[in-house]
């Protein structure tokens, strides 16, 4: 029989599909099986069978294969297919169990609905004969239950796998190491299955769990503290209310090797388990996104994933698993981490940001900080730990919430975990903490706890329980717990132990103070996904989040090292190797001096030398690079002892000569290989060569010379990775730097957008404060006038504080020029650009009106709630209500005679349309301003709204009617006021009454206007006709307004 031809029986696959592989087989198989045994008896299919599997390997796989595609799709003869395939194998059936669990694992998704009942079957059938590795089959199917998932299917194959195990509980009982991954997969699914309709499966699992936990309790132990997470979640249950209070109170009685629930929280739960509630297409796709997704373009991956599997209601308990698994089971190599693929902290913030409950919320944070609470250094695993402090350090700059709710969470977990066992809870914190610093994970945790963006009340609910990891200057607070009088528990406060010793996160209750103080949905707004939006609009820099490799886990071979150099360096390099843990930092000085005194003497010193010498001195002095370098205070003698250390007196020789002479090459050569090796050496010698400066005389062309002999070989990229590595490990010692760096090396300073951002993005108000005092005393230029407006346009991109700290600095400047500024006020919107319009708006309130700072102020489009240019224009009319009106009348002059133009000639700096003044107008004449001063009753004024009105089409007159209104109630008071001048018959200067004809007055009005707007001497030539022809404009505009 050949089914190539036909569609597929085992696979849902389209036309277009190619056939499967081992469909193919199976199929081919199955024609090798109808062709042996068409027209035989039981007993000759028997004989044919074994005769034919019985001349080799191939022909019995290909038997094995037809038989067990027999089963798959013909129900009917599936017990004969079983039979037979039973009867004939030679390998115990353990070539069918390999074929089983490739079709479950890779290709269960596409599997067809009619099959997939013969798969349980077929399972069902090798655990009812005992067959060995039946229980890995299990295994398979038991992974593509998935969390959250309350689909027909998957609900139908966790029923499915559950009557297999009840049925066949002697064979389960006897499956010591396949018990706990049964137990950790219906535990999780309990919670899942919380719905009225699931309720007789929901208890059956109760039932079957609490069973299998008290007759196998120690086989169940095996998994560890992710046992009693699971079970915080199902707590509540009876039956597992009756399981907690005996694993509390009497812990024996469940097994005599049980000593308490400690025993299972210090033991560290195996990948296997995390791995196992992750269906193997979700653990494809997260590996995928971990490994070979850069960051920044990591968005469509996960709106496919958050559209595939955490799109429903349901899906919110999925979170956890999938935290889980990355923690503890993605663990990268230090050559991803120092990749551009996207780090583990930003996944897991992205899933937080979709949590869209408390309930979910709170055990997402739970699953991520619970390898803290029982850490152990010499059982655990630092990358356990990682990816929650890197999500809470890098979140504190553009996801402030995510930072503050997991400070908060880490808080109050550590006294309402459970209250008997805090010291414990608390010593895991700590132990965490401290590792985290042992291992260069961050090299200070000050930055975190000590944030002025923080809550006061989190800030000091912080100190309270991390003094340890705080700025000691800071005073303490009150020693009164905070977290101990608030009325609203937090959701791992423990119920007391009469109902529940210890409660599921699941029945969570509001958190209080900064534990999801806002609707959920402002976390989707804070997306850790917005680097692919229309306009990249806060898009994230890869450098600014790069993580840098755990230091100090790969040890530098230092004998090694040592046998690679030359006889004389050898020597050198000896003496301070055996001198290395002396406290006497003068006599290290003394061997760094011989060892470069013993270089600058050698004729040939390559990089065969200079490697191995660099890796062994950076291994030997690693610890300057952990130490407080920038002293407190900042005296010339302070400063010249910070540098007193051994590897500065490599700096010192290196920058002995003066900038006239030659560099020694060897020191040089030594120096560039040490700044390629280590990250830290960079700032080291800025700071080194700042000190040793001198006003007359600057070390710091060392630094450039230094740059150029890099694989970068560019100062502009070398900065950049100084100031950005420094920032990590001192942002202090990076204040210090700046004026000397960005007055030296201005040519690769004021436009660099990056160092501005890496600045920018660290310092906090008292830094900031110092930096704007260096800029008044003149001591620092931080902006270049021609780049201004395009360093200005790439921080619109950054954050509030940060663009908030460029225009302090900015304004701090002398001599801004506001004309070029005043010009990206039309491109900017008060919705997306609130920080920017701020700065500049306080920016100009202390600038006199003109005709350049008018003319992109009026630019701006009219939008409602948009009030940037209504206060404007409301300043200047306060300020002097008379020259604001001489200045908006040659503006409208202009804008009439460009509105008249057929063709408008392309230029730099455009006028404002018709529309735009008249709508900012209209709105300014809706504000106070209209009874605070006199300029809408200005002659000036007047002038123009009427030439204005004579360039308008109907419509506009029409939309700006109350506008045209008011003119003409103010210019009958104007004309009043102007006729007592004159007697009724008095003499025109043209020989004529006052009184002129309309069309005079249509001629005289369009000599006005074609004067004013070629015009170009003074503005009291363009605004301030002679009187008689005052009087024939006005009749002619009135007789203008009558047509």
């Amino acid at each position: 029989m050949d089914d190539k031809g036909l569609k597929s029986r085992l696979f849902n696959t389209s036309a277009l599909d190619p056939k499967d592989e081992i469909e193919e087989r199976m199929e081919r198989g199955y024609g090798i099986l109808t062709d042996l045994t068409s027209g035989l008896s039981d007993r000759e299919v028997h004989d044919a069978l074994n005769a034919h599997v019985s001349k080799g390997i191939a022909q019995h796989e290909d038997i094995t294969l037809g038989l067990l595609y027999s089963i798959l799709v013909d129900p009917p003869a599936a017990a004969k297919s079983y039979r037979d395939l039973a009867l004939i194998t030679r390998d115990g059936l353990q070539f069918t169990i390999i074929k089983l669990n490739e079709i479950i694992l890779g290709k269960y998704l596409k599997i067809h609905e009619k099959a997939s009942p013969q798969l349980v079957w077929v399972v069902r059938e090798l655990v009812k004969n005992s067959v060995v590795g039946a229980d890995s089959v299990c295994s398979s199917l038991l992974r593509q239950i998935a969390g959250g998932d309350l689909t027909p299917k998957n609900i139908w194959l966790a029923e499915s796998m559950l009557d297999v195990f009840t049925d066949n509980r002697q064979w389960l009982d006897k499956q010591a190491t396949f018990i706990p991954l049964v137990v950790y997969t219906y535990l999780r699914l309990i919670e899942d299955h919380s719905g009225p309709l699931l309720a007789n499966l929901k208890q059956r699992e109760v039932e079957f769990c609490v069973s299998l936990m008290r007759e196998k309790f120690m086989d169940c132990s095996v998994i560890g503290r992710d046992l009693v997470r699971l079970l915080q979640s199902v707590a509540r249950i009876p039956e597992f209310e009756k399981l907690w209070k005996d694993m509390l109170h009497s812990p024996q009685s469940l097994t005599p090797q049980f000593t308490g629930l400690l025993q299972l929280l210090n033991q560290r739960t195996s990948r296997k388990f995390l791995l196992s509630r992750l269906t193997p297409d979700m653990e494809a796709k997260i590996v995928f996104l971990t490994s070979k997704v850069k960051f920044g373009q990591q968005k469509r991956y996960q709106d496919w994933f958050q559209k595939q599997y955490l799109s429903t209601p349901e899906s919110q308990s999925l979170r956890c698993d999938l935290i889980r698994f990355i923690c503890g089971v993605i663990h990268p190599s230090n050559e991803v981490l120092c990749s551009d693929i996207i780090p583990r902290w930003a996944v897991i913030g992205w899933l937080l940001t979709t949590c869209t409950s408390n309930v979910a919320a709170s055990s997402a944070k739970l699953a991520l900080f619970y390898d803290w609470l029982f850490y152990q250094p010499n059982k655990d695993n630092i990358m356990n730990i990682e990816p929650a402090i890197l999500v809470m350090h890098h979140s504190m700059r553009s996801h402030l919430a995510i930072s503050a709710t997991l400070l908060d969470f880490l808080c109050r977990i550590m006294a309402n975990f459970y209250p008997p066992l805090e010291t414990q809870v608390r010593q895991g914190v700590f132990t965490s903490l401290r590792n985290i610093l042992e291992k260069r994970v961050l090299p200070s945790l000050q930055p975190l706890f000590d944030n002025n963006k923080l809550d006061k009340e989190l800030r000091a609910m912080i100190r309270e329980n991390f003094s340890e990891f705080c700025t000691p200057e800071v005073v303490k607070v009150e020693d009164t717990p905070p977290s101990s009088p608030l009325p609203i528990p937090s959701p791992t406060t423990p119920t007391p132990p009469s109902t529940l010793p210890l409660p599921t996160p699941a029945k969570d209750v509001p958190v209080a103070v900064f534990a999801d103080p806002e609707p959920n949905n402002k976390y989707e707004e804070a997306t850790f996904s917005d680097e692919e939006d229309d306009n990249n609009k806060g898009k994230l820099k890869i450098h600014e989040y790069m993580f840098r490799p755990i230091r100090d886990i790969e040890e530098v071979d230092l004998e090694q090292c040592l046998e690679q150099l030359s006889d004389e360096l050898k020597e050198c390099a000896k003496k301070i190797y055996d001198e290395r843990d002396e406290d006497d930092t003068e006599r290290q000085c003394e061997n760094v001096e011989s060892l470069c005194g013993v270089l600058l003497e050698m004729e040939e010193f390559d990089s065969e030398q200079a490697s191995p010498l660099s890796l062994f001195l950076c291994q030997i002095y690693k610890d300057h690079f952990t130490e407080e370098l920038l002293p407190t205070t900042l005296s010339q003698e302070n400063l010249t002892e910070s540098i007193e250390k051994p590897l500065f007196v490599i700096f010192r020789n290196l920058s002995q000569s003066s900038e006239d002479e030659a560099i020694p090459i060897q020191l040089l050569t030594l120096v560039c290989h040490m700044y390629e090796k280590h990250p830290q050496i960079g700032y080291h010698l800025l700071y080194f060569l700042v000190v040793c400066s001198k006003v007359d005389e600057s070390k710091l062309y060392v630094y450039e010379e230094v740059c150029k002999n890099t694989e970068s070989g560019d100062t502009e990229a070398c900065l950049k990775r100084d100031f950005q590595t420094c920032q990590e490990d001192n942002i202090g010692l990076l204040c210090h730097l700046v004026t000397p760096v960005y007055n030296h090396f201005s040519d690769a300073t004021l436009s660099n957008t990056d160092l501005l951002h890496i600045i920018a993005s660290c310092v906090d108000a008292a830094q900031l404060q110092d930096l704007i005092c260096e800029i008044m005393q003149g001591n620092l230029v931080m902006f270049k006038e021609e780049d201004l407006i395009e360093t200005i346009r790439t921080t619109l991109e950054w954050e509030t504080f940060e663009q908030y700290c460029v225009w302090q600095l900015l304004i701090a400047h002398d001599e801004v020029p506001m004309d070029q500024l005043s010009d990206l006020a039309p491109k900017l919107t008060y919705k997306e650009h609130p920080e920017a319009l701020t700065s500049l708006l306080l920016m100009l309130k202390n600038e006199s009106a003109s005709f350049d700072l008018l003319r992109p102020i009026l630019n701006r489009p009219v939008v409602e709630f948009d009030k940037f240019t209504i206060s404007m224009l409301s300043h200047w009319a306060l300020q002097d209500d008379k020259e604001f009106a001489d200045l908006m009348k040659t503006m409208i002059s202009k804008v009439c005679t460009a509105a008249k133009r057929q063709r408008q000639r392309p230029v730099k700096h455009p006028l404002p349309s018709v529309d735009q003044v008249l709508g900012h107008l209209d709105s300014l004449r809706q504000t106070p301003v209209t009874k605070q001063c006199s300029f809408f009753s200005q002659e000036a004024f007047l002038i123009s709204l009427q030439l204005i009105q004579a360039v308008c089409d109907d419509s506009q007159r029409i939309k700006y009617g109350d506008l045209f209104a008011l003119t003409e109630e103010l210019s009958e008071s104007f004309r009043t006021t102007r006729s007592k001048r004159k007697s009724p018959g008095s003499y025109s200067p043209r020989g004529g009454t006052t009184t002129s004809t309309s069309s005079s007055s249509s001629s005289r009005s369009k000599t006005i206007i074609a004067a004013e707007s070629s015009s170009s001497s003074s503005e009291d030539e363009e605004i301030v006709p002679q009187r008689p022809t005052k009087k024939k404009k006005k009749a002619a505009v009135q007789g203008s307004d009558s047509d």
